[in-house]
């Protein structure tokens, strides 16, 4: 398990349907940007989102990430489509209109490197927030966004002191021999378990790959069906698991 302790962390009740967040959204850096977490936290999360927006799910999730372990986190999600998210009826896609929907969402809005370059502009307005003129940052990635932060901590990476990525999609082996800070990969029982494994192989830092085999891509996310026990106990293992992971590295 790589030293990870599950000991650190006092998640709340996770709730199923109707979850009720806690945050507010602020506009930063032009984008409205879901914000949670305690103003005298030192450190942030900046999570990417899925490609289907702001759901319950992923609200809840940046909630725990914010105030369940003994080290608070200022917890930062924008909303990088600009209020287009994909639709979820689209997937899995399966129709050729779906197929195509999702392909010409992912050729346009969802490209990386559109991403990738806004991030900066969003860390640097975020730490005019920080009591200390910056924070000490970490990424989390879900689905697209867990390849979204793959290529964030790359090998020219000064803004992160440690990623992670939850069912991420196009996993890309060859994206591991960049990465510079620890780094942890959740695979769900959907990821290619080939690439999941070339993928630790190539990594070159401190790291923690661990697949939740029951679980469907998308679980830690919005596609968590939390009316299901065993999604819900997964879920909350998932977030324990990010949790234990930054407060070892970040």
């Amino acid at each position: 398990m790589s030293g990870i302790s599950k000991a650190c962390c006092s998640i709340p009740p996770i709730v199923a349907k109707g979850y009720k967040a806690k945050g507010s959204y602020q506009t930063i850096n032009g984008l409205k940007t879901y914000v949670t977490g305690p103003e005298s936290a030192s450190k942030a999360i900046l999570v990417i989102y899925d490609i289907f927006g702001f759901f319950d799910q992923t609200l809840q999730g940046a909630d725990i990430l914010a105030t369940s372990n003994e080290q608070k986190y200022r917890v930062f999600m924008p909303d990088f489509f600009e209020g287009k998210p994909a639709d979820i009826s689209w997937y899995p896609p399966t129709t050729d209109e779906h197929k195509e929907k999702l392909g010409n969402f992912f050729s346009t809005q969802a490209a990386p490197p559109k991403t990738l370059s806004k991030i900066p502009g969003v860390v640097a307005e975020a730490n005019k927030q920080a009591p200390g003129g910056s924070f000490q940052w970490s990424i989390l990635g879900f689905c697209w966004g867990g390849k979204v932060a793959a290529l964030s901590v790359g090998a020219d990476n000064k803004l992160f002191k440690a990623a992670a990525q939850a069912h991420p999609a196009m996993v890309d082996p060859n994206d591991a021999k960049n990465i510079n800070v620890p780094f942890l990969m959740i695979a769900s029982g959907d990821e290619p378990t080939e690439d999941v494994k070339a993928f630790k192989a190539n990594l070159q830092v401190p790291n923690h790959v661990e697949t939740f085999p029951s679980q469907i891509h998308g679980f830690m996310a919005a596609r968590s069906n939390l009316e299901d026990a065993e999604v819900k106990k997964e879920y909350e293992r998932g977030y324990k698991t990010v949790l234990d992971f930054f407060h070892k590295h970040a």
